[in-house]
């Protein structure tokens, strides 16, 4: 966005511009630090699923 769009916005609107923007863009640093846990916890169960696989002992059948 060029400069002079953000002051149209600002001068327009208000701080509610940059608060709508701030919440925004912590929602999204919120939703990556939860999706980057999720996919290390899956790893961690992943691996845990296979050592219990490796480690049982398996049928004769």
């Amino acid at each position: 966005m060029t400069d002079s769009v953000w002051i149209a916005l600002l001068s327009e609107h208000g701080p509610w511009v940059l608060l709508v923007f701030f919440l925004l863009w912590r929602d999204l640093q919120k939703d990556e630090a939860v999706r980057g846990i999720l996919d290390k916890n899956t790893s961690v169960l992943t691996e845990m699923a296979v050592l219990i696989r490796e480690r049982l002992p398996r049928g004769n059948s």
